[in-house]
């Protein structure tokens, strides 16, 4: 009984996915049937020929902004993670990073539209990067003080009688011990910046540097929409993130649970 229920748990919350292949590969004229068709028996690859032909420049700047995202996260968790873990300071800091990802994005993109304006970088993929790194940073510090706070410190230690200075221990012997949640961390902060859509619209609307979430309104207008473009370019779009999270996992859920047991 509980095999059957989850089955159709399952199926209820990946039929939007389905769905979304199904109409990629549907033809405009068939859109509207009623009843629609279940599998796109008279199929088309229009939706797919348009994605290649009109979004490749969009998935080219989501990646761009995805990657720097992930670096610019990675520069300023790990060593702030890592600085929280052997200072242990009160848990009010921890708190206040709580509070910053509790903050609205509207809330936050709002803010930054008029800091951005007044220096110029309005539209800019820099922008963005750092827009996006608002979100993943708060995360990526909890991640690593959790992690790291569970490195035993005889390992630092023995490094310091090596003759390994603060940086070196840090780089030569705390990151590498800290693989998990360096993939944690840049996985979610990957997958942040590629499906912003709330930093992308307000900061980056009418630029050329488009991401790929803005790309796809292109499709859209007044009197005409291309569903089956829209859908085979969300479709193409979610690749990447299902290819990482596959890999990845095993290293996200020991990333994501260090630290959740303490002496």
């Amino acid at each position: 009984m509980k095999t059957l229920v989850g089955s159709v748990l399952t199926a209820v919350m990946l039929f939007p996915v389905y769905w979304l292949l199904n109409v990629s590969f549907t033809r405009d004229e068939n859109m509207r049937k009623v009843p629609p068709d279940w599998f796109p028996v008279d199929g088309t690859l229009d939706g797919y020929r348009a994605v290649l032909r009109d979004q490749l420049p969009y998935l080219g700047i989501s990646l761009l902004v995805g990657l720097g995202t992930v670096l610019l996260t990675l520069a300023v968790a790990a060593p702030a993670g890592y600085a929280l873990a052997r200072l242990r300071p009160s848990d009010t800091l921890s708190f206040v990073l709580l509070v910053a990802q509790m903050i609205p994005g509207i809330v936050m993109a709002m803010g930054l539209y008029a800091v951005y304006l007044e220096l110029g970088v309005l539209n800019t993929v820099a922008g963005l990067v750092v827009a996006d790194a608002t979100i993943a940073v708060p995360f990526g510090v909890l991640v690593y003080r959790a992690f790291m706070s569970g490195i035993p410190a005889e390992i630092t230690q023995a490094a310091t009688v090596d003759g390994a200075g603060a940086v070196r221990t840090f780089f030569s012997v705390v990151l590498p011990v800290s693989r998990n949640a360096t993939i944690t961390v840049a996985l979610f902060a990957f997958l942040w910046a590629w499906s912003d859509f709330v930093f992308a619209s307000t900061l980056d609307g009418g630029g050329a540097l488009r991401p790929v979430t803005l790309g796809i309104y292109q499709y859209i207008g007044n009197n005409n929409q291309q569903w089956n473009a829209i859908m085979a370019t969300a479709v193409v779009a979610s690749i990447p993130a299902t290819v990482l999270l596959v890999v990845a996992q095993r290293f996200i859920a020991a990333g994501v649970t260090a630290g959740a047991v303490t002496d």
